[in-house]
């Protein structure tokens, strides 16, 4: 294995993995000939698509966590231009991967490596730590097969016991259904519906809930409407049913599944490990230092920290997901709907909405703006009305439209106007610039 360069005391080595703002390369301490992993990431990149808290979330909550079955981190190391992760380095790659080449795993292996995810959740929740993206491509295994899950990046902490969150992360099979209704929910009990898509899937094979319209998927996880192959072990029927429970409250606990029979079979507990953490803090801040002079100079989008299961999704371009956006709180007067197009440019439908109804706009920020009627026009058939952009992907926006007051039809027609300018020009524009997606798609 040949080394090109050095980062500090790491001699680096092949890519390993590949993301959208980050690559992962072999390295070696030359200190201990000890292997790690470097998560290398571009600053730039990272600034521009708003995903600074993201990647500090990441390093902060694997700071927390020190278990056999958590990819533990070693330490950050900042540059000007790149951001550092030193991870341990785990051989075998992710669960799925292997589940791609065996499609599924016998009873006994499948409750080994569940027995451990939820060791690994268990310690997650003690330290306040809700994973929010559990996923077998987020599950690696070592040498021995033994899981070590990873990639904390939309990762929340507890802020207090009893404390609820709100925003709706995840990827799409794996996610629970309270997260798809945009109210407040328990980080635990989202984090456990996780775990029992991923026990269903190395059982059986293949996902319990799917399907390619994703609304209808949608529908089914909300229902949790799914069936048992009828060669599936008994006692993980029973698990699984009490598991994929769509009532957060009823659903099963992780004291509880530690209890069931069928998950206590040849259990063999992992215990946290302590150890010093050299990973000290104001290293971590040093890494992040440069960002300061660099927010300065107004380059950045503020959209918001809104990092979902839609963000995910939207990488796909030729998904329209203008209708499964599209909904209308009639007591709050808040409207929600999709757009397939930059920021920027559906910034330019709001402005054209507005004004074909005759409303006035004051930006507030790059993705935040107010609506009213002309005050020389104010009479009954007034409004005042925002509207908040929020950046999902470079090509796909939400837009939420919320009336603080004025008369009711007008805000009903505005938002149609907002809609149809969105929905029509999507597709003429999809059409039109199916060569730059496509070239985008390739960068």
């Amino acid at each position: 294995m040949g080394y090109s360069n050095m980062i500090g005391k790491y001699q680096l080595g092949r890519t390993i993995g590949e993301g959208n703002f980050a690559k992962v390369k072999l390295a070696k301490n030359i200190k201990n000939g000890q292997y790690v992993a470097i998560k290398i990431i571009d600053k730039n990149l990272i600034l521009k698509n708003n995903l600074i808290n993201q990647v500090q979330r990441e390093i902060r909550t694997m700071k927390l966590l020190h278990h056999p079955n958590i990819v533990r981190i070693f330490e950050v190391i900042g540059t000007k231009t790149k951001i550092y992760i030193v991870m341990e380095y785990v051989t075998g790659g992710p669960l799925s991967d292997k589940l791609s080449y065996w499609t599924k795993f016998n009873e006994t292996e499948a409750r080994r490596q569940f027995q451990q995810l939820i060791d690994a959740i268990d310690h997650c929740h003690c330290k306040g730590v809700y994973h929010r993206d559990l996923k077998p491509q987020n599950l690696l295994l070592d040498s021995k097969g033994n899981v070590k899950v990873s990639d904390f990046g939309l990762s929340a902490l507890r802020k207090q016991p009893g404390s609820l969150l709100s925003t709706a992360c995840g990827s799409p099979s794996y996610v629970a259904p309270e997260l798809l209704t945009q109210k407040a929910y328990e980080g635990a009990a989202a984090d456990v519906w996780s775990c029992g898509v991923i026990l269903f899937e190395i059982l059986a094979g293949y996902l319990p809930f799917e399907d390619s319209n994703l609304s209808k998927l949608y529908r089914k996880i909300y229902r949790a409407e799914y069936t048992f192959p009828v060669w599936f072990p008994e006692g993980a029927k029973k698990l699984i049913s009490r598991i994929l429970d769509p009532n957060p409250r009823t659903r099963i606990t992780v004291a509880e599944i530690i209890e069931d029979p069928w998950f206590q079979i040849d259990y063999e507990p992992t215990c946290s490990i302590e150890h010093e953490d050299k990973l000290i803090a104001e290293d971590v801040h040093a890494a992040f230092s440069l960002y300061k002079e660099t927010e300065k100079e107004g380059n950045v989008l503020h959209a918001s920290g809104f990092i979902n299961a839609f963000q995910l999704i939207a990488m796909s371009h030729d998904l329209d997901l203008s209708r499964l956006f599209e909904e209308q709180d009639s007591e709050k007067q808040k409207t929600t709907l999709g757009s397939k197009h930059t920021i920027s440019e559906t910034i330019e439908k709001i402005e054209a909405a507005a004004k074909d109804v005759s409303l006035s706009i004051e930006r507030m920020n790059n993705s935040t703006m107010k609506m009213h009627s002309p005050k020389m026009t104010r009479c009954r058939s007034c409004l005042e009305a925002s509207a908040r952009v929020i950046e999902v992907a470079p090509n796909h926006c939400v837009v939420e439209v919320s009336k603080s007051a004025g008369e009711l039809l007008l805000y009903k027609k505005f938002c149609k106007s907002l809609s149809n300018l969105l929905t029509r020009e999507s597709r003429v524009e999809t059409n039109e610039t199916k060569p730059n997606i496509q070239q985008t798609q390739t960068k």
